[in-house]
């Protein structure tokens, strides 16, 4: 604190921070505006522009990412609280100029109609069955000590409610990711 004589004022506090991120396996250091938030800046300062930005309050999913493996709307997280984390992003699922089983299994399923929410609709679905692999319940299992009973479509519709379809694809979505788990031995 600044003393003066007539009255006591705060230092001000720094408005810029450098976040460092690896971002689909790549590192990027970035100096940004304490604000900002990580959908932001994937999309402004990375020129990722497949996470969405739909309601810009956390309701919708469309900005969803996987944060150290953990999904988590974009929206609602800002860079400077993601430093030094991995972020993988829909425009990280493909490899090798292969798309990811579950990219795969929503085509085969037409698992999307706009595709407004299909990157955010992946990389949650993505972030979910690795929770299953994990055995984290949900509000839809039965027996939360004894973990999830098999991966069932009231399962999956519950674990994926925080991604909103305006399309209505849910049926799609939803048999996308039965047939992607089934793959990976996901149950």
């Amino acid at each position: 604190m600044v003393q003066t004589a007539s009255r006591t004022r705060l230092a001000e506090p720094p408005h810029r921070s450098t976040v460092r991120l690896t971002v689909n396996g790549g590192p990027h250091e970035i100096d940004l505006d304490n604000r900002t938030t990580l959908l932001d800046t994937l999309r402004e300062h990375l020129g990722l522009t497949g996470a969405k930005k739909g309601c810009d309050h956390g309701q919708c999913g469309s900005c969803t990412v996987l944060l150290d493996g953990r999904r988590v709307k974009s929206c609602l997280v800002l860079a400077v609280a993601a430093d030094d984390t991995e972020i993988r992003s829909v425009e990280g699922l493909a490899e090798d100029g292969r798309l990811h089983p579950l990219q795969s299994c929503f085509v085969a399923h037409d698992a999307f109609q706009c595709g407004y929410c299909t990157s955010g609709q992946l990389c949650s679905a993505l972030g979910m069955l690795d929770e299953v692999r994990r055995g984290w319940p949900s509000h839809a299992t039965a027996d939360l000590a004894a973990g999830p009973d098999g991966l069932t479509d009231p399962e999956i519709r519950e674990r994926m409610s925080g991604n909103i379809c305006r399309c209505a694809a849910y049926p799609h979505i939803v048999s996308a990711i039965r047939e992607a788990a089934a793959a990976e031995g996901v149950r």
